[in-house]
């Protein structure tokens, strides 16, 4: 059955063409990912690269949010300016009047909406570059020499910022290409590409340790959370419906998703944790008195690289209150609640208008509190894991971090890109079939 429906997949001419396009896409992707930043010490690639292997705790942020790390390539910063700036545009659009009115213009509207977002990744990428430059430098930095020169800003820092930054405006154009002419969701397809590419390094650190009993109990406890999550993100509740538009009643129901945002609150958290440790490399070649106390307070207890039970719960909180905050903005029960009256329909028991809305808001809001605290619980156990099983026995191998064959985090952003491609995949299937009674 499944080869019968690959092969019709492959059949039908424009979904191959589609499929070929993107992973031609994501090849000059990770070629771009090869190529290092200029000013960076070519010599020492090696040695760094093995540094940051044995890094563990980096390991899974390296995979979310940058392009190309191991080589300190022109995609460094990957995604993650534009994730912030699209972050700041929509929080701006709760409170500024022109933003929000763009909001409900339609598909204009959201054009504007993305070139502001796109301007504002600009300097975010800019001030990003600089940190991160800094931070790499400090965390893995090679023995007896740094990586880059960091004492020459306007000989070696300010180019490879400008670099790094249109490394960042390269990718959402790639992006863009496999929106326009592959199968869509292209920034969550290129993160996605480079969480799975971290995959085959992860095996082989424990198969150069030997370590295949654990890599094979790892194995089956990532399948295992694989299932859990596809369960959960495919899980929904069914509001029931009644329409009289006919004169008699027609029983219906609307789904409401238990993971409403999907993938969404991750990115967003892990964009926002970040900023500590990028801060903390500023504040500490700079800053004296009062600010270099605040540096080091961000240095012990919101490191990425050694992530402490504070570090944990902003995490948490943070991938919680952005479900909340992604779905307040896209799930806007005022209008289902209207559109479910202009077409004749109704909840048993709930009027139609305001207390249709009240009672869709609070089942959105009960769903959410089990969605976004799934998504949390699965972003956060890796590091919760690391620091309980010493204080109740469990044993650990290697550096003492537990971890899946592709981190929590990464586990959610595959399953929904997953789901999300084979569902555009069967819409066009769908749709090429109706075309041949036309």
């Amino acid at each position: 059955m499944i080869l019968k429906h690959l092969e019709k997949i492959w059949t039908t001419e424009h979904i191959r063409k589609k499929i070929l396009v993107t992973l031609g896409i994501v090849v000059v992707y990770k070629l771009l990912a090869t190529i290092p930043v200029p000013g960076v010490k070519v010599g020492l690639l090696d040695a760094f690269t093995q540094n940051l292997q044995q890094n563990q705790q980096l390991a899974f942020f390296g995979a979310l949010m940058w392009g190309g790390l191991e080589n300190f390539s022109i995609v460094l910063m990957g995604l993650a300016p534009y994730i912030n700036a699209t972050i700041i545009i929509q929080l701006l659009a709760v409170i500024i009047p022109s933003l929000e009115a763009l909001k409900k213009e339609g598909e204009q509207g959201q054009k504007k909406l993305n070139n502001y977002t796109r301007w504002l990744s600009v300097p975010l990428a800019l001030a990003q570059s600089y940190g991160m430059i800094l931070l790499l430098n400090t965390l893995i930095g090679t023995s007896g020499s740094s990586i880059i020169d960091t004492t020459n800003f306007w000989g070696v820092v300010f180019p490879a910022m400008i670099t790094i930054t249109a490394g960042t405006m390269i990718l959402l154009w790639l992006g863009d290409l496999i929106n326009e002419w592959g199968i869509g969701n292209g920034t969550s397809i290129i993160i996605f590409a480079w969480v799975l590419a971290w995959v085959p390094q992860h095996i082989m650190s424990y198969v150069s340790t030997d370590s295949y009993g654990l890599l094979a109990a790892l194995t089956a406890l990532t399948l295992w959370v694989i299932y859990i999550i596809i369960r959960f993100t495919e899980g929904y509740r069914k509001v029931p419906l009644i329409y009289t538009r006919t004169g008699r009643e027609e029983r219906s129901h609307f789904p409401i998703r238990i993971n409403q945002a999907g993938m969404v609150p991750i990115i967003f958290a892990v964009s926002i944790v970040t900023f500590p440790s990028l801060i903390w490399q500023i504040l500490q070649k700079k800053a004296t008195g009062t600010s270099a106390q605040i540096g080091e307070w961000l240095a012990t207890n919101l490191s990425m690289n050694n992530p402490g039970w504070i570090y944990i719960a902003v995490y948490f909180l943070l991938v919680l209150g952005f479900s909340y905050f992604y779905i307040s903005i896209t799930f806007n029960t005022d209008e289902v609640a209207e559109s479910i009256q202009k077409r004749g329909g109704y909840i048993p028991w709930v009027r139609p208008g305001k207390e249709t809305a009240q009672y869709l808001a609070k089942i959105s809001d009960h769903l959410n509190l089990f969605g976004g605290s799934f998504l949390a619980l699965i972003a956060v156990f890796p590091y919760a894991i690391t620091k309980i099983a010493p204080l109740v026995g469990i044993p650990v191998w290697g550096n003492g971090n537990i971890d899946f064959l592709i981190s929590g985090s990464g586990l959610i952003i595959v399953v929904w890109v997953v789901l999300d491609i084979l569902r555009r995949i069967d819409t066009d299937l769908k749709s090429f079939d109706y075309k041949k009674f036309y």
